[in-house]
């Protein structure tokens, strides 16, 4: 027969063997405390050990978009020094937990690669820095393929991804994924804004022919146009579709001239656009009288390094959006110019700063959710709207993951209205916010869960 004082040491026994078994349980978990306290778990590469969080930016180095590649690793590389001490936006945007002395305790370190401005390239680069560098969040890219490959990875992953330069609807649309996160506006913004001004410009009776970059921009970039400059009274006489890799636009430029179309829509970006635009003036395609108007060229996606490579000459008078201007004057804006300036020595071009503005979101969201667990900062991020990074009051979708803002029409300088190298594009219209502000369901697509399978 057991005693009663028996069954008491077992029982009592039991209690220290399990009491001790999930004291030890609760010491090896990851000890942050969150909105879901102790509901944390291991998610790409976090939790993050020692005193140092790794970001990877990964940017086309080669291919191109190379010019835009280098300017955004310099903006990458500029918000990082101010994550670490303090100085550029840090200083006006609101509402903002950023100190300048780390994220979290910890100070920011980075990684690069080179897309090549190719999606295989990116996946390969990212994937290197996701399991060799430990990046606990990566961005950067200027080609919608390019990115959308990026953000399938990082969500398969569970690494965040903070896209730089992508214009395609597709990114925040069909292919958009919980783990990335879109600054840049995209196609259907640009042709709300641009369709307008241009209908007002060259009037409403006009036949268009477009050239279009083969790839998911491209696609959706056209379509886009198309359906804005047709509810204007446009007519689309045709479109080629032309490879990325492209230098040589004669033949399709030779196409439109025995066409009766009075309009080239040139929905190119980069290099392509430099050569086709540039191309299109030395085929006199700007003098040129068809249904008894002068013939235009319009560029969808304009932007300063683009007119750069153009020329003056070659861009005045042409049209087209653009996410992010220099030459803006809100205390934000200016605040990133002066910093990039001292730095680099001249002015930063839009790729930089939607890539420098991702950063610091990024590490924002980390200091709000007080903690780096990737479905925490996401929803920090999801439905903040925020101030004091140029373009006046921004809008991070919850349902898409895009940013929405107010958008700026330009219009290329003539060499004579210039003041300085630099001053090549003048801001003819801002289209607010709510203008462009379009239902998310058009798109399709699914977010997917906050925790990757």
């Amino acid at each position: 027969m057991t005693k009663k004082s028996d069954v008491s040491k077992t029982v009592s026994r039991r209690s220290i063997l399990k009491a001790g078994a999930v004291g030890a349980a609760a010491m090896s978990a990851p000890m942050f405390y969150a909105r879901n306290a102790w509901a944390e778990k291991a998610i790409g590469n976090y939790p993050i050990s020692g005193d140092t969080m790794m970001l990877g930016f990964n940017v086309p180095q080669t291919g191109a978009y190379a010019d835009e590649g280098a300017d955004e690793l310099r903006a990458y590389k500029l918000a990082v020094k101010h994550l670490n001490n303090g100085g550029g936006m840090l200083e006006t945007m609101t509402p903002s937990k950023l100190t300048g002395s780390g994220v979290l305790g910890k100070k920011v370190d980075f990684v690069t690669g080179d897309t090549q401005t190719n999606p295989d390239a990116a996946r390969t680069s990212a994937r290197r820095m996701i399991e060799r560098d430990k990046v606990i969040m990566f961005g950067g890219g200027s080609s919608s393929s390019v990115a959308i490959a990026q953000q399938h990875l990082a969500h398969d992953l569970g690494i965040v991804f903070m896209a730089g330069l992508t214009h395609s609807n597709d990114t925040t649309g069909k292919d958009k994924r919980r783990y990335g996160f879109r600054h840049f506006f995209n196609a259907e913004m640009t042709g709300i804004a641009l369709a307008p001004i241009i209908a007002k410009e060259y009037g409403k009776d006009r036949r268009a022919f477009h050239l279009t970059a083969d790839y998911s921009w491209g696609h959706t970039q056209h379509d886009a146009m198309k359906r804005a400059t047709e509810a204007q009274g446009w007519t689309t006489v045709n479109n080629i579709m032309t490879p990325l890799k492209s230098t040589d636009f004669s033949q399709y430029l030779t196409a439109i001239l025995n066409s009766d179309a009075d309009v080239v829509v040139l929905n190119h970006y980069g290099k392509n656009m430099v050569n086709s635009l540039s191309q299109a003036v030395e085929f006199g395609m700007r003098e040129l009288q068809k249904n008894g108007k002068t013939m235009e060229v319009v560029v969808p996606l304009f932007s300063r390094l683009m007119a750069q490579g153009a020329g003056s000459s070659k861009i005045q008078g042409v049209l087209g959006t653009t996410n992010w201007n220099w030459s803006l004057q809100d205390a934000g804006s200016q605040a990133f110019v002066k910093s990039f300036e001292a730095e680099y020595g001249f002015p930063p071009s839009m790729a930089a700063h939607t890539c420098y503005c991702q950063t610091l979101l990024y590490a924002n969201a980390c200091e709000m959710a007080g903690t780096f667990y990737p479905p925490e900062v996401i929803k920090q991020l999801e439905g903040f709207e925020f101030d004091g990074m140029g373009n006046g009051k921004t809008l991070y979708r919850a349902e898409d993951h895009q940013c929405f803002k107010d958008i700026l029409v330009v219009k290329g300088k003539s060499p004579a209205e210039k003041t300085g190298e630099f001053d090549l594009l003048e801001l003819v219209d801002t289209t607010p916010r709510e203008t462009v502000t379009y239902d998310h369901k058009i798109f399709g697509g699914e977010l997917g869960s906050y925790e990757p399978s």
